[in-house]
């Protein structure tokens, strides 16, 4: 019935947008100013967010959460900002963030999961105050994404370019929590030989919403734009240095007994202490005494992430682009466990995952223009050498604690494991966009993947550790195809069609290589990798103040890769993956972006999305029984039915106002469906004034932000330490509880 309702509500969309297309005089109209584009004149579903829209966030929001207000998109985070790496989470028409593309720039920004094998989050890629512009592909990406993961859809991000003039920008933040956010820009200003460049520092800080610590993080950015004859040499560098105190995973059962208030024990040592004393007394199986709460927990990194492009016109109908670039992270996840005594000290430790990431990679591309025809290809190649170890450092007396978990830790006690990485990965991509006439053009094109993963074991503490050895993934031919029919002025026709493969991961933590060596060896010449196809039809409307579109999707995703976890995620258990069948995806969106008046905007988008299971699968028991799992016909986890979105807007160039609703449907976080958390529906506000020629400021703004206007209590993360089967007693510890009502105050300087 829910399902039958949205249908009508979207019929109810496109019918009033039509009508209003046919009644609009789009001639004697202004043009819209648009801050969120519906992707006009585009074969594929795709809608972009100004850097407008982001400012309406408080500062230091995570771009991706500025993007949850577009159709199809599923964002979680248990923190106000959606920067909390530990817990933050993006689905787009059912594929989660490590089946969709990232890139900024065009660089790839990997997967952007937590472990960090390939890539890293946005958040520490660039701040938020230097993002122009974020745009999302539901469907899938273009043809020349630099991503190896996007089955679904693909996140593209800009960064602003230096201003023409000398310039700069000062703005600070306070908020709950202790929360502070200093962010400086200085403009160069365009110099005698074309360059134009800025400089940006930020420094923040905030206290966990609960709990005790902090959530830290410093960088630096550097954009120089250099005319080179008719065209442009781009660099870019970042350095981010993000120390995240962590929240303690939750289940059902444990806010039952607990509340919702319950988190580590830090700084309580003694609590600490107690717990891991009775945790060993009960032979490390009471669950309350081990996992209930850990001593502390903590997400380190630290990035260097640069580039260097070049935009070169070639004649009058050719264009060259070429854009080199690296990456350099180290990092460590750090838990205090009871799990592994320090020898001759205290009942706990400190275990790390540690990564150390060096990529480097080169996109190069060519595009001829002819008077129907637009020719582009491409190739992008990409060696990433990423070094994992699971290690231990002791605490030397249950007096005290002496490791800080802000900073990254030395002279480990044990090393259970340490692997090397070598991925190379080639990419080759050819379409050509057709204008059959004035009304329709065509595009068609085809990529090339390969990517072969290599692990070398540097060092395991048992042999069944041993992993070394290659696995690949190679498709030729990945086509893609679109139309767009512009039917009249106010109304095209689009569709497309496209199909993409996912790489494996090279990771001890994720992907063929978490499990044990005999699992490797077994799965290493029959595993295959995710493939989905992708087919989506819409139609978009403009008219006098308003824009809008609905479309249709149908995915088929097969091959799913699963892996089954064994253990608490503190355990580091290894997973089983293996593939066990494919899942059919169904669903439609809409939007629509009206102008009743100069300043105020509303914009509202709906989604329904059906995601099954269409296969069961069969795992073996710890006794060698196997046993199949009955998940045909399931909904996909972490899949929302339904998604609301609705936001106004008030902006006059002086006044500023905008409050904005969130509905997210029941999400189930077990593969049967027998564990689920609440839909839940959130309300979000901002106002603030610009005051303009402000004596030697061009302008200085004020504004305040409110999250969780109505204080409610939901789940958000459900997945911090992956899905399970089922959960009959809501013991699950992989859920996480979003934010309560915060507010943040923030002044802004431009000169």
């Amino acid at each position: 019935m829910r399902s039958l309702k949205l249908v009508f509500a979207i019929g109810a969309v496109l019918a009033g947008a039509a009508a209003q297309a046919q009644q609009a005089d789009t001639s004697a109209a202004d043009p819209l100013e648009e801050v969120i584009v519906l992707g006009r004149g585009e074969t594929r579903q795709v809608q972009s967010i100004t850097a407008q829209q982001i400012e309406y966030l408080p500062p230091g929001t995570s771009p991706l959460k500025a993007i949850e207000k577009l159709p199809g998109v599923n964002f979680q985070s248990t923190d106000p900002y959606g920067a909390y790496e530990w817990s933050t989470r993006i689905t787009v028409r059912g594929f989660n963030q490590n089946r969709i593309g990232f890139t900024l720039d065009g660089v790839p920004l990997g997967d952007m999961t937590y472990g960090n094998h390939n890539g890293l989050h946005i958040s520490r890629a660039i701040p938020t105050e230097l993002v122009g512009r974020a745009v999302l592909s539901q469907g899938t990406g273009a043809i020349d994404t630099a991503s190896l993961s996007n089955l679904g859809g693909a996140v593209e991000f800009f960064s602003a370019s230096p201003e023409a003039e000398v310039g700069g920008t000062v703005a600070q933040t306070f908020g709950s929590d202790s929360a502070r956010r200093t962010f400086a820009r200085f403009d160069s200003g365009e110099l005698g030989t074309g360059t134009r460049a800025y400089v940006s520092v930020v420094d923040s800080s905030t206290d966990k919403w609960k709990g005790n610590g902090t959530q830290e993080t410093r960088m630096y950015t550097l954009k120089a734009v250099q005319p080179v004859g008719d065209g442009t040499l781009t660099g870019y560098w970042d350095y981010s240095d993000r120390a995240e105190i962590d929240y303690q995973d939750l289940s059902k059962n444990i806010v039952t007994r607990r509340g919702a208030d319950w988190d580590n024990f830090f700084p309580n040592w003694s609590a600490a202490i107690a717990a891991a004393n009775a945790c060993a007394a009960s032979g490390f199986n009471d669950g309350i005494a081990c996992d209930d709460a850990y001593w502390n927990a903590s997400g380190l990194r630290k990035d260097h992430l640069g580039y260097l492009a070049l935009d070169l016109p070639i004649g009058e109908s050719m264009q060259w682009k070429t854009t080199a670039y690296g990456h350099h992270n180290r990092g460590q996840g750090l838990w205090g466990t009871p799990y592994t005594p320090t020898p001759g000290g205290a009942p706990i430790s400190v275990r790390s995952t540690e990564y150390y990431l060096k990529r480097m990679g080169v996109l190069t591309s060519l595009s001829w223009k002819g008077a129907a025809h637009e020719v582009e290809g491409g190739i992008w190649y990409e060696t990433n050498d990423f070094t994992q170890a699971r290690r231990f450092y002791g605490e030397p007396s249950s007096a005290g604690p002496t490791r800080d978990f802000t900073e990254l830790l030395q002279n480990s006690f044990q090393t259970d494991w340490e692997y090397d990485f070598d991925t190379e990965s080639y990419v080759f991509h050819l379409q050509d966009t057709w204008s059959v006439n004035d009304k329709l053009r065509l595009n068609f094109g085809f990529r090339s993947v390969h990517a072969e993963n290599t692990a070398k074991t540097v060092a395991a503490i048992s042999a069944t550790l041993v992993k070394n050895g290659t696995i690949e993934a190679d498709e030729p031919f990945l086509p893609q195809v679109g139309f767009n029919w512009s039917i009249s002025d106010d109304m095209e026709w689009f569709g497309s069609a496209a199909r993409n493969v996912r790489a494996f991961a090279s990771s001890g933590t994720s992907g063929p290589f978490s499990t044990t060596a005999a699992g490797f060896n077994a799965i290493r010449d029959v595993l295959e990798p995710e493939t989905a196809n992708n087919y989506e039809t819409g139609l978009r409307f403009r008219g006098a103040g308003f824009e809008a579109l609905v479309a249709l999707y149908h995915v088929d995703f097969k091959d799913r890769l699963v892996g089954i976890n064994t253990g608490p995620g503190i355990l580091g258990n290894p997973s089983v993956l293996a593939n066990v069948g494919s899942v059919t995806t169904n669903g439609a969106e809409a939007a629509l972006t009206w102008r009743p008046l100069t300043s105020l905007t509303w914009f509202t988008s709906l989604s329904w999305n059906d995601s099954e299971y269409d296969d069961n699968y069969t795992t073996i028991n710890a006794a060698g029984v196997p046993r199949v799992v009955q998940v045909k016909g399931q909904q996909v986890v972490d899949t929302p039915e339904i998604l609301l979105k609705s936001e106004l807007t008030y902006d006059n160039g002086s006044w500023f106002a905008s409050a904005n609703v969130n509905y997210t449907d029941e999400r189930f976080y077990t593969y049967l469906n027998q564990g689920s958390v609440d839909a839940y529906t959130l309300v979000n506000l901002a106002a603030g004034y610009r005051f303009r020629g402000f004596g030697a400021f061009e302008q200085i703004s004020i504004q305040l932000d409110a999250t969780n206007v109505t204080d409610k209590e939901y789940f958000s993360t459900i997945d911090s330490n992956g899905f399970t089967e089922t959960d009959p007693n809501g013991t699950w510890q992989s859920l996480l509880l979003g934010a309560p009502r915060q507010f943040f105050l923030s002044a802004k300087a431009k000169f």
